[in-house]
């Protein structure tokens, strides 16, 4: 641990001129302390500065692949998630704004929905969100046809209305 207290700035200049990254270079050389520490005392022929160089070499090659690896996954999701329109990258999937403002609707239309009137929001639900047809609602709830379709015109105008 001696030899790393004399030779840490060296080692912190030999990372930054390879990694081109002063923080990089204080991440690696903190890992190399916690490997050094972890080791406990050895015993060397010389002054030991070969095998603490060697293992600073090492661990750099590792950091190297790791991120490496890491763009190579990063840059396949993200081929996964976009599709290119006249060169452009263009998102398949909604951005985190959008998704959160479409959770924030969907909530406030629930609310509204839990404020209809049974039979209306039992129309809608049975409608819109379970997919059944007039005539289907009409025979599950025992009523009209034309008792549906008013139900679900009074939700729609309901909800329409909370929306804004």
């Amino acid at each position: 641990m001696r030899l790393y207290g004399e030779k840490r700035a060296n080692l912190t200049r030999f990372f930054a001129a390879r990694l081109r990254s002063t923080a990089e270079a204080e991440d690696l050389v903190q890992d190399l302390y916690l490997k050094l520490q972890a080791l406990g005392d050895i015993e060397t022929r010389d002054d030991g500065s070969g095998l603490l160089f060697h293992m600073a070499n090492n661990l750099m090659l590792d950091h190297l692949r790791s991120q490496a690896r890491s763009s190579a996954r990063d840059a396949r999701w993200f081929d996964a998630k976009t599709t290119a329109i006249a060169g452009a990258p263009i998102a398949d999937e909604p951005s985190a704004e959008d998704v959160v403002n479409g959770r924030q609707r969907l909530a406030a239309l629930m609310r509204t929905l839990g404020t209809l009137p049974p039979k209306t929001a039992q129309a809608f639900s049975l409608h819109k969100l379970e997919g059944l047809s007039h005539a289907e609602t009409a025979a599950a709830m025992g009523i009209s046809r034309s008792a549906v379709e008013k139900h679900i015109s009074t939700a729609l105008k309901a909800l329409m209305v909370s929306s804004r």
